[in-house]
């Protein structure tokens, strides 16, 4: 599931399926989303390191994922496809 800014960035829908090869992580996801919408690249992630950028949260299986490493196998609940990799912009400010 993407956030309104990648969605409207993209074209995409807020719910996106997607054929992943195994090991099934979210540098993974990640790289099938930016193969597909070359727009988001650096959006989500660093362009030159791949990591995570500060805003953006990621959540699997009803559990926070962001500080995860990227190569961590996903639950397997969600890489059945039975549960969604959530990315979430996150809010900031007072």
């Amino acid at each position: 599931m993407l956030p309104s800014p990648l969605r409207a960035l993209s074209g995409a829908a807020a719910e996106v399926t997607l054929d992943v090869p195994a090991p099934v992580t979210i540098a993974a996801v990640l790289d099938v989303v930016e193969q597909r919408w070359p727009m988001l690249r650096g959006t989500i992630r660093d362009h030159e390191g791949g990591a995570r950028r500060a805003f953006v949260r990621f959540y699997a299986n009803g559990a926070d994922w962001s500080h995860h490493a990227m190569d961590t196998p996903l639950p397997a609940v969600v890489q059945r496809g039975e549960l969604p990799l959530l990315v979430v912009g996150a809010m900031a400010g007072g």
